[in-house]
């Protein structure tokens, strides 16, 4: 790791450290209630690859290192209903709050919202994260494959199971795609963003998509900005994405989204 990325997960440390003064691992799980509701987010990726129908994870962020503020007049809630009415399958919540401005409380406000799958987007570096994702009621969480050993990933893994939390493990390149597949986590997101140095690469997914065997559920994430790009993908055999900066920016989430999801 060097660059953002490193500064990043060193703030994340920081911030995690005070988080467990504040209210302690114990005290957090005893936090969990049996009431939250999982929605089911495995099955429909899974299910959306087989069919060949595109499914977008719409994510919501305020703002970005690469991008700066992306929205100024930032209300997560409306976005995440007209996000789910324009038919996304599920939603990404940026809840890093450095470098995005993000919020984890929007997690629980969202999912008492809406009817569809809540990913929590952020950088899990400490089992703390994981308890506290299903605290504030996620649905799933994003494990970035480069700031994690092996040993990290598996007991993360377990911990997720027995939350009853789905996984998505974030790739870039060859050799984490291959560490990825040695875990057996069956969602494998390809992220077409170096997160080191921000450069982002949309055929980034397309090149490494041969690389991962049929048994895994494969995700392009990252710089997805029309229905070009989508048909590329389609092409290769890839039909779930997750896409957020070219939907915020757009003059009209719902005619954007509709238009990705029916390749025009």
């Amino acid at each position: 790791m060097n660059n953002i990325l490193k500064k990043i997960c060193e703030d994340k440390n920081k911030e995690i450290a005070i988080l467990k003064n504040k209210c302690s691992l114990s005290t957090l799980k005893k936090l969990i209630s049996d009431k939250i509701e999982k929605r089911n987010f495995k099955n429909a990726v899974i299910e959306s690859a087989s069919n060949k129908n595109n499914f977008i994870i719409g994510e919501i962020k305020k703002a970005s290192p690469s991008a700066g503020q992306i929205i100024k007049d930032y209300d997560p809630l409306d976005i995440a209903k007209t996000y789910e009415n324009a038919g996304v399958g599920a939603i990404s919540i940026l809840t890093e709050s450095n470098f995005f401005n993000g919020e984890i409380d929007h997690l629980s406000l969202i999912k008492k919202n809406t009817g569809i799958p809540i990913l929590r987007k952020d950088f899990i570096i400490d089992e703390y994260q994981i308890y506290e994702s299903k605290v504030y009621q996620a649905d799933i969480i994003l494990l970035i494959i480069s700031v994690l050993s092996d040993d990290q990933l598996r007991r993360f893994l377990h911990i997720s199971k027995e939350l009853n939390l789905d996984v998505i493990i974030e790739t870039h390149d060859e050799e984490e795609i291959q560490r990825a597949m040695k875990l057996g986590c069956p969602i494998i997101g390809i992220n077409n963003r170096n997160l080191k140095n921000l450069k982002t690469n949309v055929k980034n997914s397309a090149n490494l998509f041969a690389s991962i065997t049929k048994d895994f559920t494969v995700i392009a994430e990252s710089g997805i900005k029309s229905v070009s790009d989508i048909k590329m993908y389609n092409r290769l055999g890839i039909f779930n994405f997750l896409i957020g900066e070219s939907i915020l920016r757009s003059n009209d989430y719902t005619t954007f989204i509709k238009k990705l999801l029916n390749n025009g």
